[in-house]
């Protein structure tokens, strides 16, 4: 006797479908959320590292600030955009008005892994970091 089909074989509920689709929504924000912070610290460390750099190059100038040597802010931005290049990240590099900080700030990209299935593109990160320049008192 020859078996007669049921209704539901091979068929997938709607609530099924729903449930799927919500949790590898779920999934993809989970995974590509923590890569675009994961992105966004990345950013911030060269943007730390180029300032730092940045700090570490400046040598007191002939120009004196009152009665002390100035640093030499040039010297200062000329060594953080050096390492900026050096990394591979595009940022911005400036000498804050007043002369004594130097101001970093990154840009970089973030491709989702499985958010860009449903059409997330490239997200942008950004990254900064502040550094104080000052002269070291005895130094040449």
């Amino acid at each position: 006797m020859a078996r007669l089909r049921d209704r539901d074989d091979g068929s997938v509920s709607l609530l099924f479908v729903v449930l799927a689709v919500g949790l590898l929504a779920m999934v993809g924000l989970v995974v590509d959320g923590g890569g675009k912070a994961r992105a966004a610290a990345a950013a911030d460390d060269v943007a730390r590292a180029a300032a730092r750099a940045g700090v570490q190059a400046v040598s007191p100038g002939t120009v004196l600030d009152g009665d002390r040597p100035a640093v030499n802010q040039t010297r200062a931005a000329a060594a953080a955009r050096s390492y900026l290049a050096a990394s591979g990240v595009t940022g911005r590099v400036r000498v804050a008005p007043g002369g004594r900080e130097l101001v970093v700030t990154t840009t970089d990209t973030y491709t989702p892994l499985l958010l860009s299935a449903i059409g997330v593109g490239p997200m942008n990160v950004t990254g900064a970091a502040t550094a104080e320049l000052v002269t070291v008192e005895g130094a040449p």
